[in-house]
């Protein structure tokens, strides 16, 4: 098996063995964090529903000079504000078979600091 064979498998062990566990209802719907090479996205979503209630990435975001942890702290921020306008104040926090370091780690905080509990 090659490497790259390798690692995308054990991600998806990781990202499946995280969604096993963590499942977002009406009341506290799952903060789901998605980071690419360039970009991090965030969602919440009512998983009995199947349906994403906010959602927010760093391609929204004007482009100055930051690091890529710093936008991941303002999408953060932004998904907070944007879920605290729906009245939506518990999440549960599904890092998507990332670790939780750096830029997953920034989205949380931000999160956290914009008013959201996890």
């Amino acid at each position: 098996m090659k490497r790259r064979e390798l690692k995308a498998k054990r991600y998806l062990q990781r990202k499946n063995r995280v969604r096993a566990r963590v499942v977002g209802t009406e009341k506290r719907p799952r903060l789901s964090v998605f980071r690419s090479n360039t970009h991090i996205y965030a969602q919440i979503i009512n998983d009995e529903k199947g349906v994403t209630l906010v959602g927010f990435s760093d391609a929204k975001i004007k482009k100055e000079k930051m690091t890529k942890t710093q936008m991941a702290q303002m999408v953060g921020e932004e998904i907070a504000k944007k879920a605290l306008a729906k009245k939506i104040k518990t999440v549960t926090f599904d890092r998507n078979g990332f670790r939780f370091h750096g830029r997953v780690k920034a989205v949380a905080e931000g999160a956290r600091s914009g008013g959201l509990v996890f």
